[in-house]
């Protein structure tokens, strides 16, 4: 691998890279952006700017997210060398609880190499008391610090393209020139204008309002209620097309996916029995949640997210849709990182070599929507939530069994494969026949799950 010939619109020793935003897109980026440059041979400095502080607890360390690490991610850390500490992990989940009206079932971890983990992205929500809470986000950042990069706590404020670099400043007395520019400012309606400035082509991606909080619980009421099982629900509920119980150390954290929840929907939700049985029967599920936000998330990506020396990562430019966001920053992070190192800075270099990885996502992502649209059709059908429950327990309870049903749920909640190789299972013929005859059987009025066998 060789860099561009272009001249004037690569990277050189010496060569200046501002990474807006601090959070896993940004981390990512920066952290192989630095490593492909040594190995490369190449001598650069890398700014990164970010204006929370990940040592607090609440909203001002906080990047609003459930905090699921999926195991896919988790061993594409671990092939790089890069092993998330134990100190970081809240919890490992090594089973789903899927709840409908008609019942639940467990699905467990499909294999030992299926890892998943709740995590902090700050450290801890407001009002936490426990002072050793590490989160995820200062650990990425903190390994970026670690290859060289600088930490910038500073919110830039302005932006301006010139012959030979971007103006990049956190006050008018205050502006460097940089060769590159990386947006990872997630989807900050405010940041992203800004962006406007150096990358006129950029169309923001289209956005969704959702909903996180968390319930403080005793660890042994956690481990006594939810173990280490994640709990979601498949419930007839308008607006929502995904909502789960995670559970941590001292919390359990709620997340609530869908077309713009409010208020209403949230109350509707942890109000209803699937859920009110899910925590302690004295405990008061209907109180005013200390620490609780409405994020924007990404359900259509971005448009030409690149220019001459300006790049956008993560949800800024392309996100998988309704999961595993964490995992969408270090795809796209990477792949950037790669095209600055290797190929050049130019809006030609990011369209051949980085704009393919975020179109493949979006592809991928219209087929999600395909899948959540059946998804809705399900949520409202008796018939079919039995069916899907009975075939759940038939392949848990039989060890030679294939997990058709159970390793495809398993991957769309978990975000570990894409949509088109899940909805490939899917549509297998066992599984549908095997789905058609539990819909069939569980629907007579006899039927017992537990007198229906193989």
């Amino acid at each position: 691998m060789t860099h561009s010939s272009t001249p004037g619109i690569e990277l050189a020793n010496g060569s200046r890279i501002a990474v807006i935003g601090g959070g896993p897109a940004g981390s990512f980026f920066s952290y192989y952006a630095l490593e492909y440059a040594r190995v490369f041979g190449l001598s650069i400095e890398l700014d990164i700017f970010e204006a929370k502080d990940f040592t607090r607890v609440g909203a001002s360390g906080c990047n609003q997210c459930g905090g699921i690490i999926s195991e896919s991610l988790v061993q594409d850390l671990a092939t790089d060398g890069l092993v998330i500490p134990s100190d970081i992990i809240q919890r490992k989940i090594n089973t789903y609880t899927m709840h409908t009206e008609q019942g639940a079932s467990v699905i467990h971890i499909p294999s030992n190499e299926h890892r998943i983990a709740s995590v902090f992205r700050g450290c801890g929500p407001r009002g936490c008391l426990d002072k050793n809470v590490k989160g995820f986000d200062k650990y990425l950042l903190g390994l970026c610090h670690k290859k060289g990069a600088r930490i910038i706590h500073k919110k830039v404020s302005q932006m301006e393209l010139t012959d030979d670099g971007i103006l990049v400043g956190h006050s008018k007395a205050d502006v460097t020139k940089y060769d590159l520019v990386v947006g990872a400012v997630g989807l900050n309606k405010k940041s992203l204008n800004l962006f406007k400035n150096i990358c006129p082509a950029y169309v923001k991606p289209k956005v969704t309002r959702t909903y996180i909080s968390e319930f403080m619980m005793k660890p042994a009421d956690i481990k006594e209620s939810f173990g280490n099982s994640m709990h979601v629900f498949l419930l007839n509920i308008p607006r929502i097309t995904f909502g789960a119980l995670i559970p941590k150390e001292n919390y359990v954290t709620l997340v609530l996916l869908g077309q713009d929840i409010n208020k209403d929907v949230v109350q509707t939700f942890i109000t209803s029995n699937q859920v009110r049985a899910c925590f302690p029967e004295d405990f008061p599920v209907e109180r005013t949640m200390p620490c609780q936000c409405y994020p924007f998330i990404n359900i259509r990506a971005g448009d030409h997210a690149y220019a001459d020396r300006v790049v956008m990562i993560g949800d800024s430019a392309s996100s998988k849709l309704y999961k595993n966001g964490i995992g969408a920053a270090f795809i796209t992070g990477k792949a950037a990182a790669s095209t600055v190192i290797f190929e050049g800075i130019s809006e030609s270099h990011f369209k051949n070599y980085y704009a393919p990885i975020c179109r493949d996502m979006d592809r991928d992502n219209q087929v999600g929507k395909l899948i959540f649209h059946v998804t809705k059709r399900i949520q409202k059908s008796p018939v079919l939530k039995r069916g899907i429950l009975s075939l759940i327990e038939r392949e848990q309870a039989d060890s030679h069994s294939a997990f058709r049903m159970s390793s495809a749920l398993w991957d769309t909640f978990t975000g570990s494969a894409g949509y088109r190789n899940i909805l490939r299972r899917f549509l297998h013929p066992a599984l549908l026949g095997g789905l058609l005859n539990s819909a069939v059987i569980s629907s007579l009025p006899s039927f017992k799950s537990h007198d229906y066998e193989k």
